[in-house]
């Protein structure tokens, strides 16, 4: 590996505390490939992403990364990039080829291995049950839609606890969940393809079911830290016109507060009723009370803000996002937009009350240039990162309690329907060899993670959501 001479890259961002936590994140369907390996089941991506149409340029995650192979080199370079801690989804279908009953020993196994590896070599493990892989055998059973799979996700989360729970950081139930009921429920985007309002408001309220259960699952089990990471993406009106300011609320209640309102305040948004109309079925009581039971932190993806304005042309609620002229964007047609970051990390703390708050996905897809002695020149990621960097560090400054920093994404990875041809990874992976190539920002990363904790770095056993 060829490391730049740090003299000549822009310099760290100030301000963060020693003890904040510095890391990267994947998911396992984008990065492990062998889907169907040592005994796993298959899980919803494998058969959209099969299926002709679905993924641009018809790629599947049947390779990815091929990190379910090479894994313990994977984290010797996580440690050659000086991370303090590792964010990673488990594959359910890994674990439990059915979804639920026979648990797969050699699937476990390859976590049990990863786990150990990581905390040998120092780094935290910070593990996400539920990053939108659901098993396929489940889906035939109806997926999101049966009530019975918040039932079927705690049995899954008390089998992954019980083994890992000894050595594993901190714990989020669901990756995204708006994410998995908006554009696999309701927009087909994502597996598994369905397109319903009545589909998408039945999977949001058995997702809220099932991160309930599977928190008090993972409480049963004693670990340190648990909680749930969301995307949140502010919602600025084109105009300041009553029918733009209405469809920003309206975008802001869908976005942000579908799932953040139930879980931290025990209620849903009252645009929700507008928003599905007839297929609006809101939780019982007893299901909200489940659902806002504590959790130890929010974790925080943020990407992109969107000016919004009303157009009744617009679907699926009437709502278009405008795009701004003269405003940079990524190439996943994101405005780039780092004092959101900011505002949507203040906001949660201002409406839902002081709690600990990590960054738990941030980066940006670029058009990367090809590899050069050694080394990828992704100056514009570096710009972006310090970017995002500098609106956290103002967010802490306001008295933001935000303990932790995870780039999306440590490795160029399979990027869901866009397929492998958006690269977010700090990490090059050639598409033909799998060479890992770290790209500038990378080494500039390793800068930003030993400036800031030059004092001293945060313990590997160290959670979320417990006193620095």
């Amino acid at each position: 590996m060829n490391r730049p001479d740090a003299s000549k890259l822009p310099p760290p961002v100030p301000r963060f505390p020693a003890d904040f936590v510095w890391g990267a994140a994947t998911s396992a369907y984008q990065i492990e490939g062998s889907p169907d390996a040592d005994g796993a089941g298959l899980s919803i991506w494998d058969a959209f992403a099969r299926a002709p149409g679905n993924i641009a340029a018809n790629d599947n995650g049947d390779v990815a990364c091929d990190h379910y192979r090479r894994w313990r080199d994977d984290v010797a370079l996580m440690s050659d990039l000086g991370l303090q801690a590792y964010r990673f989804s488990v594959a359910w279908s890994r674990v439990l080829p059915a979804g639920t009953g026979r648990v797969n020993a050699a699937g476990l196994d390859f976590y049990d291995r990863l786990v150990d590896e990581l905390v040998a070599r120092g780094i935290a493990p910070y593990v996400t049950l539920y990053h939108w892989d659901l098993p396929a055998a489940l889906d035939a059973r109806g997926g999101w839609l049966n009530p019975d799979s918040a039932e079927w996700f705690a049995e899954y989360a008390t089998v992954v606890a019980d083994r890992l729970g000894d050595r594993v950081a901190s714990w989020a139930t669901l990756n995204e969940p708006w994410v998995a009921a908006h554009c696999g429920y309701l927009v087909g985007e994502h597996a598994p393809g369905r397109r319903s309002r009545h589909d998408a408001c039945q999977a949001a309220n058995n997702l809220i079911r099932a991160h309930a259960a599977g928190l008090a699952a993972l409480r049963s089990r004693g670990v340190p830290s648990a909680g749930i990471v969301v995307n949140l993406t502010p919602q600025h009106p084109a105009s300041d016109s009553p029918a733009d300011e209405h469809a920003a609320r309206l975008a802001h209640s869908y976005i942000n507060r579908q799932f953040l309102d139930p879980i931290l305040l025990g209620s849903h948004p009252e645009e929700m009723a507008t928003l599905y109309g007839d297929a609006w079925r809101p939780l019982s009581a007893a299901d909200l009370a489940a659902a806002s039971r504590p959790v130890d932190f929010v974790g925080v993806n943020y990407y992109l803000r969107e000016v919004v304005e009303a157009d009744p042309a617009a679907t699926p609620f009437g709502v278009k996002v405008v795009r701004q002229l003269g405003r940079p964007y990524s190439e996943m047609g994101w405005e780039i937009y780092p004092d959101g970051l900011r505002e949507i990390l203040v906001w949660v703390r201002d409406r839902y009350g002081d709690m600990p708050l990590a960054i738990t996905e941030n980066g940006v897809a670029l058009v990367d240039p090809p590899v050069v002695d050694g080394t990828v020149a992704d100056g514009p990621r570096i710009d972006y990162l310090r970017a995002h960097l500098a609106a956290a560090a103002e967010a802490l400054a306001t008295g933001v309690d935000l303990r932790g920093y995870f780039l999306w994404s440590l490795l160029d990875n399979f990027e869901w329907a866009h397929g492998y041809g958006k690269r977010f990874g700090m990490v090059h992976v050639d598409p033909t060899t799998g060479r890992r190539t770290p790209k500038t920002s990378a080494w500039w990363y390793r800068g930003q993670i030993e400036a800031s904790a030059s004092a001293k770095a945060r313990p590997a056993a160290a959670a979320f959501g417990e006193t620095p």
